[in-house]
């Protein structure tokens, strides 16, 4: 039971693709809780971390990159941003100082941000690459996006500046009680975990096209003393891509499974065997039906 003045709420994470949302919640949280990737679309559900301490509890929502979608998989990732970003106790827009603030950015302000009551803030990420005075435009820019009540320039990816943003946060949570056990640090069920590990490997290594066609299915988790036994199945859409991330006599599928045990065995404490094996699902982006089996 928390304490009389114990703080807690909810935040989301919002922004356009590719601009760190992810790296900011694990940096929040202090340990991942969400896979990380340089290919956009890499987050598709709205998964919470959760930082919790003697005097409050933060959960952070981290959501898909909120774009134009040109598949149903595609709206319904802009759908999970819009729910996530209801009935939350502050939102954080992420843009990218490297990459410039600009429309994008405009686009989800005016989306999940315009007429939202709660706190709103603007994290200016990955100021680390910018660097000193090329560092102002960008939060000049971010400030004509909307009405913020906090901007703060921070290195996701460094730490620098996540703990000024975070008190900045703390200080506008209400008072309540803790919304999950204190010592979890997300929400996701440890076969969804799992999955992601073998999906953030797989995208690490598949081609440019490949990505947003690539799903992740741990079918069977057998956990024992010293070893955990997991079978999964990456889901593609075409053959041709089967062909990819099997790779030439099966050499990029058995460094995504050695990538992903070495993860899996940091994360579980014991020795893994991951048996990976990979399947085609015609369109499965498109196909409602699909989309339900895998979970969207």
């Amino acid at each position: 039971m928390a304490e009389p003045g114990f703080r807690s709420g909810l935040i989301a994470i919002v922004g356009r693709p590719n601009v760190g949302k992810s790296t900011l919640v694990n940096a929040f949280v202090g340990e991942k809780v969400a896979i990380v990737s340089d290919k956009p679309q890499t987050t598709r559900a709205g998964l919470r971390g959760i930082l919790t301490t003697g005097t409050y509890q933060v959960v952070f929502t981290d959501t898909p990159g909120f774009h134009k979608p040109r598949t149903l998989l595609g709206s319904r990732l802009n759908d999970i941003v819009g729910d996530s970003a209801k009935d939350v106790d502050a939102i954080v827009l992420v843009v990218d100082a490297a990459a410039g603030v600009g429309r994008g950015d405009a686009f989800v302000y005016e989306r999940q941000l315009a007429r939202a009551l709660c706190p709103k803030f603007c994290a200016v990420n990955k100021v680390d690459i910018v660097h000193g005075h090329l560092e102002v435009p960008q939060l000049s820019a971010a400030a004509e996006l909307g009405a913020f009540d906090e901007i703060v320039p921070v290195s996701a990816k460094t730490g620098k500046g996540v703990a000024v943003l975070l008190d900045l946060i703390v200080r506008r949570l209400p008072e309540g009680p803790l919304l999950f056990p204190g010592g979890e640090v997300t929400d996701q069920s440890l076969d969804v975990r799992l999955a992601e590990i073998v999906r953030e490997k797989a995208l690490d290594l598949a081609r440019e096209e490949l990505p947003h066609s690539i799903a992740v299915v741990v079918e069977d988790l057998e956990q024992d003393a010293g070893l955990s036994r997991v079978r999964a199945t990456v889901v593609v859409e075409r053959d041709s891509q089967k062909g990819i991330v099997i790779g030439k006599g099966g050499a990029t599928l058995k460094e995504i499974g050695v990538r992903a045990r070495e993860e899996m065995e940091r994360l579980l404490g014991v020795k893994v065997f991951l048996d990976l094996r990979v399947k085609v699902l015609k369109e499965w982006q498109r196909d409602p039906k699909a989309l339900r089996r895998l979970g969207f």
